[in-house]
């Protein structure tokens, strides 16, 4: 459903349907990405720094999914204002995507601690023989800070929130 205002204006920041952020199927978001000439080098083969801004929008995305939103923290609805920030990435690149492929982002959080985020995430073929196969892998530590760059625990509501798409304990 999107929102406009009465003039019929759509509103920055509008929610103009879930499909554009991608889906949470239990602790899991999925984001359908389909690679463009754009995120390709000369050859056609997906250049890698793209794979970092399909991972980011997977993150963003699960984040506004999940109810939190990336304006209402900066704006300091939560308490002072704060801000998210990777602190560490490790990749591997398995495989590559070409033009036309469509990807699946995959995200999942495992684990919640002080002020850091800790997720994996997965580029996957979304169709084709190959559906399926692991393109990227990446676990991703992104820390809590505020607008001055110093680090912060979560806010309770936002861990709260987390907190239910944590994998189970055991």
């Amino acid at each position: 459903m999107s929102t406009a205002d009465s003039n019929g204006s759509q509103q920055r920041g509008a929610d103009t349907g879930t499909h554009l952020a991608g889906a949470i199927e239990g602790i899991c978001h999925r984001l359908p990405v389909r690679i463009y000439y754009e995120d390709t080098d000369f050859s056609g083969i997906v250049y890698h720094a793209s794979y970092l801004r399909f991972m980011e929008r997977g993150r963003s995305d699960f984040l506004r999914l999940a109810g939190v939103m990336h304006t209402a923290l900066a704006a300091g609805e939560t308490g002072e204002p704060l801000a998210f920030a990777v602190r560490a990435m490790t990749l591997d690149f398995l495989a590559p995507a070409r033009i036309d492929d469509v990807v699946m982002v995959e995200t999942r959080f495992s684990g919640l601690a002080g002020a850091r985020l800790t997720l994996v995430q997965q580029v996957v073929l979304a169709g084709g023989p190959q559906a399926g196969r692991v393109l990227v892998s990446a676990e991703v530590t992104v820390v809590v800070i505020t607008l001055e760059g110093r680090a912060r625990r979560l806010p309770p509501a936002v861990r709260e929130r987390l907190a239910a798409f944590l994998p189970p304990a055991g």
